[in-house]
């Protein structure tokens, strides 16, 4: 268990240090929006793109891998939309926002650096998989819902229109795209082409942790704590031994395909959660929490889940 904690604390350490600085006013909130802009704008779509551009798809996209992750996805939405409608009383715009805060994984800016620490880079092959997928699935999902459960939702080709926007104008979508399409067409890219992708890669993924710690200065602890509880219990416990009892029991995987769905399944809610219920102006306390305490506590649940792949597979 040491061990494991060990391995992903180094990733933490980065968001640390990123947060300290910016708490001590070393790095300025204009400067975390321009690294993270950066950051999420080309460098880690530089990442997704060379990723899945080499990506052997017909190896990695395996319905067994996906249904493992996704149906723990959506039961977790399904299950915290539920309970704060019915437990916490909430309104049914503010209860979907409650069940997105526990859907959307932060599988690209924690669960490659995890994952990759923990066993190699080879093993993230089925984390591309499930990342191609999390953002129009998400999208799709929570807006629908959110459009059928609040007063006055947008009509059907408005709410489309709407999940087409988000889904397309994010721009590691557009990584992934692109990445698809090299890969598909069998387009073989000059090296002067792929050094420059390499040197953004080489950048992504330790500018994008330092400048998450610097974001996540702006969250504070609002009201809503027992509601933030069950969402991260959701996320970081629920959602993984769905993924776990799936993978192991119902389609017999192999250990590379069980160890990307389960733990790319315990990552803590990304920051889109907090942008999703700031788009609808719903639930926004209980997002904010679930990216702050979950990204805190994804520490210590990450290593546990480590721990229970090495000595139950």
């Amino acid at each position: 268990m040491l061990g494991n904690l060990q391995i992903i604390l180094p990733v933490f350490i980065l968001i640390g240090a990123g947060y300290l600085a910016t708490r001590q006013k070393l790095f300025t909130a204009e400067q975390v929006d321009a690294v993270m802009k950066f950051a999420q704008g080309f460098a880690l779509p530089c990442l997704l793109f060379s990723a899945v551009a080499k990506l052997d798809i017909e190896a990695s996209f395996q319905p067994q891998l996906l249904i493992s992750f996704y149906a723990g996805n959506t039961t977790v939405f399904i299950l915290g939309a539920l309970i704060a409608r019915y437990i916490f009383k909430r309104r049914p715009g503010a209860a979907v926002a409650v069940g997105f805060s526990g859907m959307f994984a932060n599988t690209v800016l924690l669960g490659l650096p995890i994952i990759e620490r923990a066993y190699g880079p080879e093993s993230l092959q089925p984390v591309y998989a499930i990342i191609a997928v999390h953002v129009p699935y998400c999208y799709l999902i929570g807006i629908t819902t959110m459009e059928v459960a609040r007063a006055g939702g947008q009509s059907l080709g408005k709410t489309l229109m709407r999940i087409f926007k988000e889904i397309f104008s994010n721009s590691l979508t557009i990584g992934l795209l692109l990445g698809f399409i090299v890969n598909l067409s069998g387009i073989t890219l000059p090296s002067f082409i792929w050094s420059p992708i390499q040197m953004m890669v080489s950048a992504a993924i330790p500018i994008a942790l330092f400048s998450l710690g610097g974001v996540l200065v702006r969250y504070k602890l609002a009201d809503r704590i027992g509601e933030t509880i069950v969402v991260l219990g959701l996320k970081l416990f629920i959602h993984p031994g769905i993924a776990y009892i799936l993978a192991t029991q119902v389609f017999d995987m192999s250990f590379e395909l069980t160890r990307a769905a389960v733990l790319a399944a315990a990552m803590a809610p990304g920051v889109n959660v907090y942008l999703f219920a700031n788009i609808y102006d719903r639930a926004k306390g209980t997002a904010a929490n679930a990216v702050l305490l979950g990204t805190i506590t994804s520490l210590f649940s990450v290593s546990l889940w480590l721990y229970i792949l090495e000595i139950f597979f």
